[in-house]
């Protein structure tokens, strides 16, 4: 996947994102809706850090596509 792709990954995403929290405004979330925001939230976290991967090696020199997507529990386990 190129920054490109990753780049429409994420505005996918944040559309998607967006079109769910507008919809329901005021009157709140399902539990599946929540559900699936925080899935949104966890792709989009995966992506960025995927973008930043190849950023880094190609500002280091390297080659991007040595970047790979890292899972979940990675991404997520990251310190502030």
């Amino acid at each position: 996947m190129d920054d490109a792709q990753i780049g429409d990954r994420i505005e996918t995403l944040v559309a998607e994102e967006h079109r769910l929290l507008e919809a329901h405004g005021a009157s709140g979330l399902s539990s599946a809706e929540h559900a699936r925001l925080e899935a949104i939230r966890v792709e989009l976290d995966r992506a960025w850090d995927f973008m930043r991967q190849r950023r880094a090696r190609r500002s280091a020199g390297l080659d991007p596509d040595g970047a790979s997507p890292r899972d979940e529990d990675t991404v997520e386990g990251y310190l502030g």
